[in-house]
């Protein structure tokens, strides 16, 4: 599934800037909550995928 696999890779991105957000740089957490939105929407495709796979199979 190239959506999960997706959203795998965008929560891995993230990771590095995560941690400089919790050392206090706010630049890192604005590029963290832009990362989030489209985490959002690669977890929301995974969900129609499934969904999908479900009704099909």
């Amino acid at each position: 599934m190239d959506s999960y696999d997706r959203l795998v890779q965008l929560v891995n991105n993230v990771t590095d800037d995560m941690a400089k957000c919790e050392g206090g740089n706010k630049a890192a957490g604005t590029r963290v909550r832009k990362a989030m939105q489209e985490i959002k929407s690669a977890a929301q495709d995974v969900r129609k995928d499934v969904l999908n796979l479900r009704t099909d199979g």
